[in-house]
């Protein structure tokens, strides 16, 4: 099921706002949990303001951006040459935050042994040169391998380092998920899983790996600072040039300490 999330925040029925202090936020999956906190507490500060937000991943940011539909992309990757020529020097790509894309397991998995791979085996793995757990040390079962939808920015940023080509093809993926909430529930159904993951969505059930030659910590917001982590990535908005000054408002509130702190707390580093 494709995961979609929305919040409408809305004044009294009998005194609705004008369209100009609408403001929609669209995009990807993994910033969205700060837009939707966010969201909530400016409209508690700002009651005539309506903000909504829903996911799709950062191609849907993108798209929404370019064809005018949302005033506000969230994305979590670098845009390709070819989208930052489509929007012909209109938009700002705007920092908010950093974060790390985890190796993540089952906890069945994570407790069977495995727990730190190299980033050989994890290309040998999506690849389909690795198919059994055992193979890199894990008890003798099949390996699940899940992928992600070729528009999301946690699949482009984990493809660009493990597989060489933002691009490239997984052949040893048996599912594709969509947003990472439904990514981290097919994780954790299964006793065999593999898969790709925000570290905001790391939970008992679904456990991170560390990075063999990188780091002997399973990935982590800590290695943002000290630079071993090697799938990591800002997570970013974006503006057209032309935005309104009530939305401008609003990127100045995710900038602002209180912003950053929704930032921190939703499980994200902060920019500032």
């Amino acid at each position: 099921m494709k995961f979609l999330l929305a919040i409408l925040l809305l004044i009294s029925s009998f005194n609705l706002p004008a369209a100009s202090d609408r403001i929609s936020i669209v995009g990807s999956t993994t910033v969205l949990p700060i837009m939707a906190q966010a969201a909530k507490r400016y409209r508690h500060l700002h009651p005539d303001i309506i903000l909504t937000v829903s996911g799709g991943g950062s191609g849907v940011g993108v798209a929404s951006i370019r064809q005018g539909t949302a005033q506000i992309g969230m994305v979590s990757r670098e845009l390709t040459e070819q989208e930052k020529n489509s929007f012909n020097n209109s938009v700002e790509t705007i920092p908010i935050a950093r974060d790390v894309v985890a190796i993540a397991v089952s906890k069945t998995v994570y407790l069977s042994g495995i727990k730190q791979l190299s980033i050989e085996q994890i290309a040998d793995i999506y690849r389909g040169k690795r198919r059994n757990w055992k193979s890199v040390g894990g008890a003798d079962t099949p390996i699940l391998v899940i992928d992600k939808e070729a528009s999301r920015g946690t699949r482009h940023v984990f493809a660009k380092v493990v597989l060489g080509h933002a691009q490239a093809r997984a052949r040893g993926a048996s599912i594709i998920t969509g947003s990472n909430n439904e990514e981290q529930a097919a994780i954790a159904r299964s006793d065999q899983a593999i898969g790709m993951l925000s570290t905001a969505w790391l939970n008992d059930q679904v456990r991170a790996l560390a990075i063999i030659g990188a780091n002997h910590e399973p990935g982590s917001l800590t290695h943002i600072t000290d630079s071993h982590y090697p799938i990591q990535r800002t997570l970013d908005i974006l503006l057209p040039k032309n935005a309104s000054d009530k939305t401008r408002k609003f990127i100045d509130f995710l900038l602002s300490p209180e912003g950053q702190k929704i930032v921190q707390n939703v499980g994200y580093l902060p920019i500032h």
